[in-house]
């Protein structure tokens, strides 16, 4: 049965998970990878020989590629603007309710306990939001209106960005992280961004600053941020990890002032139709011989700013 929203598009569908894919790749022309984890592409790559195009349902595409699949002549093209708002509603939910200390609320809460205090603001906050394409975009975007100084980190250092402002090196980030009240990790994971974050970044980081990461868990050098967390220097939202699901006996999960979230800031309800849609349009083209939207740059590993 082919799901709401794919109907009518005049091709066949065959449906299958990571171990049938071997089997239901052979002649098939195009591959709609609905797990984004998964590496079973890689494994099968021998009896692909026939696609043309893979669409990843994810912005990231970092557990698709491989060196032959780089090398090939396959289009790669991504969900690129399905979650970007999502996300950056998130993460100013995020930035609000450190703010406010939510978390102690809910604390209090649970013992019946009437505790007033005085929170923070938002309003001139400094927010540091790694990685300039669309998604920190909409972020950054976002952040601004509610009040908020923002800077990006990207590739390239520049100027007068409309969204951004000022744009430092990602590779100078331990220079430029004591400025922000909250650290935004919104980049594609490469091999240049794996382990950005590590100790010297969060050391840098300001006391009580707030790290929060949207992006992909090995951005972060997990022992580095555990340790920091535990020293109570920094606070951190996450919604995305080394190992996901979140093992039940990882140490983050008690680490102090951390907020844990399943790998969920851009599913807003809606969002599977909006992927369909997507979908379905790339499809067309497709048969048409139309260009494709958001064809991925294999070589970099997102699209590029002003690509789609």
């Amino acid at each position: 049965m082919v799901p709401p929203g794919l109907e009518g598009l005049g091709v066949e569908f065959r449906f299958c998970d990571s171990a049938g894919l071997g089997e239901a790749v052979r002649g098939a022309r195009g591959l709609m990878l609905w797990d984004f984890f998964s590496t079973a592409v890689r494994d099968v790559w021998a009896d692909a020989g026939s696609v043309e195009w893979i669409h990843v349902t994810a912005a990231g595409v970092d557990t698709l590629l491989f060196d032959e699949l780089r090398d090939s002549d396959v289009v790669v093209t991504n969900a690129h603007g399905v979650f970007d708002r999502p996300i950056a509603e998130y993460v100013l939910g995020a930035v609000i309710a450190h703010a406010k200390d939510s978390r102690r609320s809910l604390e209090f809460q649970a013992q019946r306990e009437w505790r007033h205090r005085e929170t923070q603001t938002i309003l001139g906050a400094h927010v540091l939001i790694v990685g300039t394409g669309a998604i920190g975009r909409a972020t950054a975007q976002l952040l601004r209106a509610a009040g908020m100084e923002v800077r990006g980190a990207g590739r390239v250092a520049r100027s007068g960005d409309p969204d951004f402002g000022e744009v430092v090196a990602s590779s100078k980030l331990s220079a430029e992280a004591g400025w922000a009240d909250h650290l935004v990790l919104a980049a594609p994971l490469t091999d240049a961004t794996r382990g950005l974050v590590n100790d010297d970044v969060l050391a840098a980081m300001r006391p009580g600053a707030h790290l929060i990461n949207v992006a992909r868990g090995p951005i972060v050098d997990e022992a580095a941020l555990l340790k920091a967390l535990r020293d109570k220097r920094i606070a951190a939202t996450l919604d995305v990890f080394d190992r996901e699901p979140l093992p039940s006996t990882h140490p983050l999960w008690s680490a102090p002032n951390t907020t844990i979230t399943a790998h969920m800031s851009g599913d807003v309800i809606g969002w599977r139709d909006t992927l369909a849609a997507q979908f379905a349009e790339n499809v067309r083209r497709w048969l048409a011989g139309e260009p494709l939207l958001n064809v991925v740059d294999k070589k970099l590993g997102y699209i590029p700013t002003g690509a789609r």
